[in-house]
């Protein structure tokens, strides 16, 4: 960890699943990147979202917009508009080719390009004045059942190419390290914690104290595809989708069988939530309509699909979490035309439908200290990041572990950006980046 010259400047992007950011560094400090909102005034949190609709004269015949715009956008005209919401979460999916967006596909690289664009228009920022040093977030493990990193890699480098600058990659949680690292005053070792959307990432880092030659030294990480998209699927699963036919029954040749649990996967997250809108799916949809011992149930799986009702799904989901990092229950509140959902729900409960992905996830911090050939007791800090390091049952998890006062907290959504570009400064930046994942 070096100290910058005056003249310097880097830029650290946190692509991330729910959230985006962008640092700026130079000679007086590192700066939050501020955006542009539809309503007025601006913000440093930049929503990972896109909206597209049917525009004739536009290229390629689709008009779109990304971040809160893109919400904003979706709001005003639901029935008009395709929404996408954690398209990160298909960077390393083979089977992911394309999305249909009305008569158009568009690749992920195509999609992420697109985000950027926005991203850049509503920043002022203009790909000219841009820093040669780039630096981007990725994830230790890809979210997906089967992620492919090498894929993922190639998508990132087509995404970033806009850019016209090298583009490096380092993971998520050194960033947030790397960050945290550079307020510290006294050695250290430090764990730090970031849970996204779509990923739960752990990094763990040497530090020394200021003067050292080297302040700053990773030594090693792990990761996996589990967080906030996976919780919030917990509470459709008990809450939502049981209306929506899971669990239910359908006729077929002469016999009753239970309905494919894998009609219900694209609610596991927004991306996948999103690409149901097409029309095989709808067909399969309409014929198991037919077939369904209750095919009321399956009339608002189809309305759901069909009317674009996920972004409303989610957000009283949102609600829900956040309330219930605050009290011991709270309400679940959905309403509309097709589906009218009110439930009380205890944490006790939600820490009950999250317990088996949080017992992976204390799996993965075991794997991130053997790889760090660390002990529980070696750890003197632990800096949890993140929106998902809010809700209580993942504090606690860490709380038990290694004790209330090892634990920081703090810049949940920004710490990650902030440290990607302190990072593009360091003389020995190299030994920050990412290695080149192998094919699978």
């Amino acid at each position: 960890m070096a100290a910058p010259s005056p003249s310097a400047r880097s830029l650290g992007i946190d692509f991330g699943t729910s959230n985006s950011v962008v640092a700026q560094t130079a000679g007086d400090g590192v700066h939050l990147h501020d955006f542009a909102a539809p309503g007025g005034g601006t913000v440093n949190v930049f929503r990972s979202a896109l909206c597209f609709w049917e525009e004739p004269q536009a290229r390629g015949g689709l008009g779109h917009e990304a971040g809160p715009w893109a919400i904003a956008e979706f709001l005003d005209f639901p029935a008009g508009s395709r929404f996408l919401q954690s398209f990160k979460s298909v960077a390393a999916s083979a089977s992911f080719d394309s999305a249909s967006l009305f008569a158009r596909r568009m690749k992920f690289e195509e999609l992420g390009q697109t985000f950027l664009a926005h991203l850049l228009q509503h920043g002022q920022l203009k790909t000219a004045d841009l820093p040669e040093r780039i630096i981007v977030g990725r994830p230790v493990h890809y979210a997906g059942s089967n992620p492919d990193a090498a894929l993922a890699r190639t998508r990132y480098d087509a995404m970033f190419a806009m850019l016209g600058r090298p583009v490096h990659y380092v993971y998520e949680p050194l960033g947030a390290a790397y960050g945290f690292a550079m307020r510290q005053t006294r050695a250290a070792t430090l764990l730090v914690a970031d849970f996204g959307g779509g990923t739960s990432d752990f990094s763990i880092v040497r530090i020394e104290p200021p003067g050292a030659d080297t302040r700053c030294t990773p030594l090693g990480s792990a990761g996996i595809g589990i967080a906030g998209d996976r919780f919030d699927y917990r509470i459709l699963d008990h809450l939502v989708l049981p209306m929506l036919g899971k669990g239910g029954t359908y006729a077929n040749f002469g016999k009753v069988l239970e309905i494919p649990p894998s009609y219900y996967d694209g609610f596991r997250d927004w991306s996948k939530l999103a690409l149901m809108h097409n029309r095989k799916t709808l067909d399969e949809l309409a014929r198991l309509h037919r077939a369904a011992s209750d095919p009321s149930a399956i009339a608002r799986m189809i309305a759901v699909v069909e009317h674009e009702l996920g972004h409303g799904l989610y957000e009283a989901v949102g609600d829900l979490k956040r309330s219930l990092s605050d009290a011991d229950e709270g309400q679940f509140r959905f309403e509309s035309e097709d589906l009218s959902i009110e439930q009380t729900v205890s944490r006790a409960d939600f820490e009950h439908w999250i317990a088996p992905d949080l017992s992976r996830i204390s799996d993965t911090l075991d794997r991130a200290l053997v790889n760090a050939r660390m002990e529980t007791d070696d750890i003197d800090l632990v800096f949890l990041t993140g929106g998902s390091s809010l809700i209580p049952a993942v504090r606690a998890l860490f709380a038990r572990r290694f004790g209330n006062d090892r634990l920081a907290s703090g810049e949940e959504l920004t710490s990650i950006a902030y440290g990607l570009a302190q990072i593009g400064l360091d003389a020995d930046m190299d030994q920050w980046i990412a290695p080149e994942p192998a094919a699978v």
